[in-house]
């Protein structure tokens, strides 16, 4: 790589870095915002599902404004908008208020993430896929390893409102180099946006949310969550249908026939959901079962992210020597086996053995999120790479932001295992287990060979 294609990955890694604490940040303050705005602390999951579903509904859109404005425009305002909204959750007295601000967050991550991998991709030989990827990850691994200490201890010694306004000098000092690094990548001819397509993806995503959220709620509302999942089926397989029809669709649903993409665009993205619900789930589980502060909590759950950062040196060296198959599925396994440990964690466990479990936790974390990265591009077409980044970016946020959304559930539907306030998160961890049964069987349906050339081995 050049000299200025690394600063640009960077660069890229910084804006990844800011989306990725802001995300991760709240979970160890959710009692703390909680009890300020006086609503449950598991409702404070709506302001985490609100930011990512609000960049799975506006990411397609991306690839279009790309092509249409330049991706230098679009990022620069992109990180503008997401600077502005960080101070605005910080003053929020409202959960509504919360989420409408974390909407707004989400409107500039839609923009700033997908956008800047784009020109990283678009501008990177296949040959030094690994590295890029590597670039664009190392960074931005620091934020979920620091964000459960800094939201714990800011909310438990200082006020939770300073967990937005750390991204605030953050997002200042990105602007600066944005004009000069991003290139002004752009379409000769962008074409016409696939509105009716655009309009009956947000239909179906927002409604889903609001069906998940309504079922969740402390006080449900059966018929009115139950014809929003009707709703929300509807509009998505309308949009499944209108994207397979039209010459020109918002997001390309044909790129799935590449198997390798579409083993990252779906057993990927139920991955991604089940891991992203364990960082929500366990500072939850540690202050409201075990009883511990949120700057306790959040300290221990550092061990998750430590060994995500630990094992990312070997995590190519293992792909290279025994292919992308067995390493995606020993991740998938591996981590369903420590979800169900989880489970059967209590306050007398010794904290070497929680840390341990959380640090090899996060270990296949890192490894099956690595797996699946590299993999998704390797047999993409050049041509097609911006429509096939715009969906994989799109359902990656929705797998994320469902999967917070599924953990909350699952939390509210096990309310009555046991007699204790633990026995709900234990019912969560292991339906969550249960789940990555469908990323291991298409993980070992894969063939052999797949990824070979992005990850070095022979054909």
């Amino acid at each position: 790589m050049t000299r200025s294609a690394r600063w640009l990955a960077l660069l890229v890694a910084g804006a990844f870095f800011m989306e990725i604490l802001d995300a991760t940040v709240i979970a160890p303050a959710a009692p703390h915002i909680a009890e300020d705005l006086g609503v449950a602390p598991v409702t404070i999951n709506v302001a985490i599902t609100a930011y990512v579903l609000t960049l799975a509904v506006l990411i397609p859109i991306s690839g279009w404004l790309t092509d249409k404005f330049g991706a230098r425009r679009v990022f620069s305002a992109a990180v503008a908008v997401f600077t502005l909204a960080s101070a605005g959750c910080a003053a929020a007295t409202s959960l509504p208020m919360l989420v409408a601000t974390r909407v707004l967050q989400g409107v500039g991550g839609a923009m700033m993430v997908p956008v800047g991998r784009l020109v990283v991709i678009r501008t990177t030989e296949k040959t030094d896929l690994v590295r890029a990827v590597a670039y664009l990850t190392w960074p931005a691994l620091a934020a979920p390893l620091i964000a459960p200490a800094l939201g714990g201890v800011l909310s438990t010694y200082a006020s939770w409102r300073w967990i937005f306004l750390v991204n605030v000098p953050l997002g200042v000092i990105a602007l600066l180099p944005a004009r000069r690094l991003v290139p002004d990548v752009r379409a000769d001819d962008p074409g016409r946006l696939d509105l009716r397509g655009f309009l009956l993806a947000a239909c179906g995503i927002a409604a889903l949310v609001f069906g998940l959220e309504g079922v969740a709620s402390s006080h449900p509302r059966w018929s009115l969550a139950t014809s929003a999942l009707v709703v929300a089926a509807a509009a998505l397989t309308l949009t499944v249908v209108h994207l397979r029809r039209v010459p020109a669709p918002l997001v390309d649903l044909r790129i799935l026939a590449v198997r390798t993409y579409r083993v990252t665009a779906l057993g990927g993205s139920v991955f991604r959901a089940v891991i992203t619900a364990i960082p929500f789930l366990l500072p939850l589980f540690f202050q409201l079962g075990f009883g511990w502060t949120a700057a306790h909590a959040g300290l221990v759950v550092i061990a998750l992210f430590a060994g995500n950062v630990g094992i990312k040196p070997a995590t190519t060296p293992l792909m290279r020597r025994f292919g992308m198959r067995p390493v995606m599925l020993g991740s998938v396994l591996a981590s369903a086996v420590c979800l169900v440990a989880m489970a059967f964690l209590t306050p007398a466990t010794p904290l070497v053995l929680l840390l341990g479990l959380l640090m090899v936790s996060g270990i296949f974390r890192s490894i099956g999120f690595t797996t699946y990265n590299t993999v998704a591009f390797a047999d993409v077409p050049g041509p097609r790479m911006t429509s096939a980044n715009t969906l994989m970016s799109t359902l990656q946020e929705l797998g994320g932001g469902l999967g917070v959304a599924a953990g909350a559930l699952l939390v509210r539907l096990g309310a009555g295992v046991g007699t204790d306030g633990e026995g709900a998160y234990r019912f969560a961890f292991v339906l969550l287990a249960v789940l990555l049964l469908i990323p291991a069987v298409e993980a070992f349906t894969l063939p052999r060979t797949a990824g070979n050339v992005v990850a070095g081995r022979p054909g």
